[in-house]
């Protein structure tokens, strides 16, 4: 091997190897700091992309579940309300029952009457404030179905369909300026009344489906936006453990390496004992 103060190629061998070491040793320490093994394309370009996809996902989803949250509380105050009304018009046919009795006093059916008057107004004013920001579905505001969505690419949807349980609809069918001040216009009521439970009853069935649908669903985009984030940790995430014991070599490493380098810089004083 040619002895020269020009060229050390030892020197040379020993830089590449520590710079090889040095940018390991770098690449080790920005997966420490960042917990992730792909912080970038530059890192590792499919997987980057494919972690970007899903996390592009993962965002979708966010916005499906804040859909699907509005539903519920839509949903749960209508319930809520409806279950009320159900409960007032149980009180309605006491008192519709009490005002057919025949041989009650005018002072009775005018107080039976007084008493229907007000779980009416109780009906009305429950169903208009049955509202979740600015949604009623039970007053007649509305009158087509609520959609919201249903997954990230927002082609499909879930529906929260209207129940007008307003007085002398299709459901109440009583009015409100219906009356059991007579025998007469109590049986008609009770026919009417009759009707209404029933009608309620089936409207806040329809309505319990409906919105424990949404809740399955809710639960299945909270449980596939934690596999998605799974997915995506195993694609990305840094084996700390793994990195922190390579961290300890790599230093070992470039201690010896910056050695090796000293040394290698040294081998040209050699040619200087020649010359003595």
């Amino acid at each position: 091997m040619t002895v020269s103060v020009h060229t050390n190629n030892s020197a040379m061998v020993a830089l590449q190897q520590l710079n090889k070491t040095n940018e390991q040793l770098e690449q080790v320490q920005t997966r420490i700091n960042s917990g992730f093994k792909v912080n970038g394309a530059k890192d590792n370009a499919s997987i980057w992309a494919v972690a970007q996809g899903q996390r592009a996902d993962v965002g979708a989803l966010a916005a499906v579940k804040m859909s699907l949250d509005r539903a519920t509380s839509i949903s749960d105050v209508s319930l809520a309300a409806g279950e009320s009304v159900s409960d007032l018009m149980l009180q309605i046919k006491e008192k519709v029952v009490a005002a057919m009795d025949p041989s009650i006093s005018p002072e009775s059916r005018t107080v039976l009457n007084a008493d229907y008057k007000s779980l009416l107004r109780q009906i009305s004013s429950i169903t208009n404030n049955a509202q979740f920001d600015g949604a009623n579905i039970l007053n007649g505001s509305l009158t087509a179905s609520i959609q919201f969505l249903a997954n990230a690419d927002a082609n499909a949807f879930v529906t929260l369909g209207v129940k007008n349980l307003s007085l002398g609809g299709a459901i109440v069918t009583m009015a409100a300026t219906s009356s059991i001040n007579t025998v007469t216009n109590a049986t008609a009521v009770l026919a009417q009344l009759n009707a209404s439970i029933t009608n309620v009853n089936l409207a806040m069935g329809d309505l319990g489906a409906q919105a424990k649908q949404i809740e399955n669903h809710n639960t299945f985009v909270s449980k596939l936006t934690d596999v998605l984030n799974s997915g995506i940790g195993n694609l990305v995430d840094a084996d700390l453990a793994k990195e922190s014991a390579r961290l300890q070599a790599l230093q070992v490493q470039q201690q010896l390496g910056a050695q090796a380098l000293n040394i290698a810089n040294t081998a040209p004083q050699v040619i200087l004992s020649l010359f003595k």
